[in-house]
């Protein structure tokens, strides 16, 4: 389980085909000096299991599945990834429930600065859209934001300099696929409501 507050922007070192299927992704932050065998890490909105540390490095097995839903066969070396580990039961929540199972990908159609703040306008399915609602959550990347306006065909975000600063969104750019997972809360009520 994952807040949706994004704790750094890890550099890719490598991702490398395995043997039969999927791949393994190398991953450098300091942020992942401290990662263990087995420890969760949210990285891009996907919940990855650490199989090899060694450093302030962290390498994560992908099923060809993660590769074929998520942007991260998109990587190439030297992309950046937003990171962030998994919750505690001491820690606060600052974001919202973000469980790291990724709904699908969105696809940037908009990313500009107004003012000090930028507006970032994301495409997404309309299976997604059913979920998302106008001052509702939702994380992009793995980053919790809340939801400005819909849009046709999608939904607007506004995004503050900090949020900019701390995650990969710098490199960002209209076309660009983004990880997107909707609000639990939103799934849960419409399972039991029947809609689903």
């Amino acid at each position: 389980m994952f807040t949706g507050l994004v704790q750094g922007a890890a550099k890719v070192v490598a991702l490398s085909p395995r043997e039969k299927d999927g791949a393994r992704l190398t991953l450098s932050h300091p942020l992942l000096a401290h990662a263990k065998v087995g420890d969760s890490i949210s990285t891009n909105g996907c919940c990855l299991t650490v199989v090899a540390p060694q450093g302030d490095q962290a390498s994560f097995d992908l099923l060809a599945e993660t590769l074929r839903l998520t942007n991260l066969g998109d990587l190439r070396t030297g992309s950046v990834v937003n990171l962030e580990p998994s919750l505690l039961p001491t820690d606060r929540l600052g974001g919202h429930f973000v469980t790291g199972h990724i709904d699908g990908c969105g696809e940037i159609l908009f990313f500009g600065q107004t003012g000090a703040d930028w507006q970032l306008d994301i495409k997404a399915s309309d299976a997604f859209l059913r979920h998302v609602v106008r001052k509702g959550c939702v994380a992009v990347d793995g980053m919790s934001l809340t939801v400005a306006d819909l849009i046709p065909g999608g939904f607007r975000l506004w995004i503050i300099p900090h949020t900019l600063e701390v995650t990969n969104l710098a490199g960002r750019q209209t076309g660009d696929r983004v990880n997107l997972e909707s609000d639990l809360l939103a799934k849960y009520a419409e399972k039991l409501l029947g809609k689903a």
